[in-house]
């Protein structure tokens, strides 16, 4: 996932799957833009308990990233980890954003490699096209979500 991924919007193509992965890396970009300058503390705070905390939005969707494309795309054995919306202090905010950079460079490197109609394990008539759609849905929902969660934590709003 390069800089301009994450800030760029994303142009079009007639390859469906490059599409797919386009509009999911500029959404990956929204997430990771709310944790600039954000530091460990910060990234960890939530309103009142409410909502999840900024670094616990990418540790989900890191794992939620991994679970659908090495679980139900590869067939790799994965399970939810318990402590993936409120990850503990040995998660900091540069290890959760490299993990979620480097799963981005999988995720791509898998979807690239398969075909759009390729079956997933999970659930009736789902393929790698609805587990793309599922991707770019979920990141999008947390997406606004950690928009949220940082214009309470400073004011920060913006892209």
């Amino acid at each position: 996932m390069t800089t301009d991924e994450e800030i760029g919007f994303p142009q079009g193509t007639r390859d469906e799957a490059e599409l797919y992965l386009r509009w999911l890396a500029f959404l990956r970009g929204a997430v990771v833009r709310k944790l600039e300058g954000v530091d460990d503390d910060g990234a960890r705070w939530t309103p009142g308990g409410a909502l999840l905390p900024l670094v616990g939005i990418v540790n989900h969707l890191t794992n939620v990233e991994w679970r659908w494309i090495d679980g139900g795309m590869l067939g790799e054995d994965v399970d939810k980890r318990a402590d993936e919306y409120a990850p503990g202090p040995e998660l900091t905010v540069v290890a959760a954003l490299t993990a979620y950079r480097e799963r981005a460079v999988t995720t791509e490197a898998a979807v690239r490699s398969l075909p759009l109609d390729e079956p997933c394990a999970y659930g009736v008539d789902t393929d790698l096209r609805w587990v793309l759609l599922h991707l770019i849905n979920e990141t999008a929902r947390h997406a606004g979500h950690a928009d949220a969660t940082r214009e309470l934590l400073d004011g920060t709003v913006g892209e």
